[in-house]
C-alpha cells in the first residue's frame, strides 16, 4: 500500500483538485503531485492537516486506500476465535460498540507506530 494512493482517492472522494489539496497542507502544486505519485514523502503535520479536515483519523487517511477497497478473504480456522466472535455477537448494542472502538484504537495504534518506524527508518 502507498500513501500516495490514499491521498488520490481521498482527493477524488471529496472533489478536489491537486492545488486545493496542495493549499489545505500549504504546499505547491508540483509537490503535492510527487505524493500522490509516491515520488515526494507525506509529513505527519500535512497527514494530520487532512485528516482533521476530512474528519478523519490519520490511521484512516494512511490506510484509506485499504479500508474502502475490497475486503479480503477471511477465514475462521481457530475455533476458539469463532466461538469469542459469537459471543461479541451476543452483546447489546452499547458493548459491541466500546469494544470495536477499543480493537479500532489499538489497531490504529499499531498501524501508526509502524508507520512512524518506517519512515523513521528512510531517513
Amino acid at each position: 500500500m502507498k500513501l500516495g494512493n490514499s491521498l488520490k482517492k481521498i482527493r477524488k472522494k471529496y472533489g478536489y483538485t491537486q492545488q486545493q489539496m496542495a493549499d489545505l497542507i500549504h504546499a505547491h502544486r508540483s509537490g503535492y503531485s510527487k505524493m500522490e505519485n509516491n515520488q515526494q514523502d507525506v509529513s505527519v503535520d500535512s497527514l494530520i492537516i487532512i485528516a482533521k479536515h476530512f474528519g478523519m483519523s490519520v490511521d484512516d487517511v494512511i490506510y484509506f486506500d485499504e479500508k474502502n477497497g475490497v475486503p479480503k478473504e477471511v477465514s475462521l480456522v481457530d475455533k476458539a476465535t469463532a466461538e469469542k466472535i459469537q459471543l461479541i455477537n451476543e452483546l447489546d448494542e452499547d458493548e459491541k460498540n466500546i469494544l470495536l472502538k477499543l480493537i479500532e484504537t489499538f489497531v490504529s495504534k499499531k498501524r501508526f507506530k509502524d508507520f512512524l518506524q518506517k519512515n523513521i527508518a528512510s531517513l
